[in-house]
């Protein structure tokens, strides 16, 4: 197995993706892991399970998507997706420009086959554990019904194989629970979810459900999807740093805070995104995974790992027969009402 990284996307890039590689590749000698950078920024390495691709480009978070694909192909982020495309690593992980990394996904990687969209797919705390996968993220802003369907039966697949569940709740965004809240856009999605028989829908789910657990797999426009990330890390930065003001208010304050430090860390660790690694790219011919652009060594490391489990369960080929699969279902039914 060969999993790529791009060694300057972050906002600690290099020395975050290095640190996070190399304590990978230590604990996993039989991967191959390739760091890709310039001259510059990457370092030489005793470990024999690490190699070294060298470029000459990196594209910034300030760089346009589109016009940086198509100028700076030697790119490290380019440069990964295409090795997606040969077949020369098996999956890539990369922090940098989200914006750049989906164009590179669809115009580099190419979509798998039946595929109209990608949905970036990151994994949100849940108060009960375990995590809830949403889809879309930002990746497709202007989704139409028939890609959040797509969304639904890769969200299924993906938790089956990678988050271990055996029948996943699929939710769908919205403004209530009842039936027919919502657009134009979720009524007609509901009637497309309530009807596909490869997935579990469970019905509407209000955003201040989604921490609880409601569902595993939460479904989403790129557009509606990206406020509720932000609004979520923002909430969650805003609570600890309140928490932190209080906590060290007064010397009482201070010695509560130290009886409740190991309930605070624990509570802490299970809201903090570096233990889920980074949103997959769903809907793209090969694995590619984007990470947090804040991410630090131990984000990194995690993302290797969701990057192995991937490969490992052979999620890509999955998806791509599950979509396959239900498509033929739908030409089937389509068929017999004519």
């Amino acid at each position: 197995m060969r999993i790529a990284f791009d060694v300057h996307g972050g906002d600690y890039a290099p020395n975050a993706v290095i640190e996070g590689v190399l304590q990978a590749a230590k604990d996993y000698p039989e991967i191959t892991f390739v760091l890709i950078g310039t001259e510059k920024a990457l370092v030489s390495s005793v470990l024999s399970n690490i190699e070294m691709i060298k470029v000459t480009e990196t594209i910034t978070a300030e760089d346009e998507p589109v016009k940086a694909i198509r100028r700076k192909k030697d790119s490290s982020l380019v440069v990964g997706c295409r090795l997606v495309k040969e077949k020369a690593v098996d999956a890539f992980v990369c922090a940098g420009n989200t914006g750049a990394l989906v164009t590179a996904g669809l115009f580099v990687t190419g979509r798998m086959k039946g595929m109209d969209r990608p949905a970036l797919a990151p994994i949100f705390p849940s108060m009960k554990g375990g995590g809830t996968l949403v889809l879309d993220v930002g990746a497709n802003p202007e989704a139409k019904p028939e890609h959040l369907r797509q969304y639904a039966v890769m969200g299924s697949i993906y938790a089956k194989q990678v988050m271990g569940l055996e029948r996943p709740r699929i939710g769908l965004l919205n403004i209530g629970t009842e039936d027919g809240k919502g657009t134009s856009l979720t009524k007609d999605t509901f009637d497309l979810l309530a009807n596909e028989s490869a997935i579990h829908f469970i019905g509407n789910v209000e955003a201040r459900d989604v921490l609880d657990g409601t569902c595993d797999v939460l479904v989403t426009d790129g557009f509606s999807g990206n406020i509720l990330l932000k609004n979520t890390e923002g909430v969650a930065k805003a609570i600890f740093s309140k928490l932190k003001e209080e906590f060290t208010r007064s010397i009482r304050t201070k010695v509560a805070a130290g009886i409740l430090a190991p309930g605070l860390k624990r509570f802490k660790e299970s809201m903090d995104y570096k233990e889920h690694g980074g949103a997959p790219l769903l809907g793209l011919a090969g694995p590619i995974i984007k990470a947090h652009g804040s991410s630090d060594a131990r984000a990194f490391y995690q993302a290797a790992m969701q990057a192995k489990k991937i490969v490992e369960q052979n999620v890509i080929e999955q998806i791509q027969q599950g979509l396959v699969k239900t498509e033929g279902d739908e030409e089937r039914c389509d068929q017999q009402e004519s």
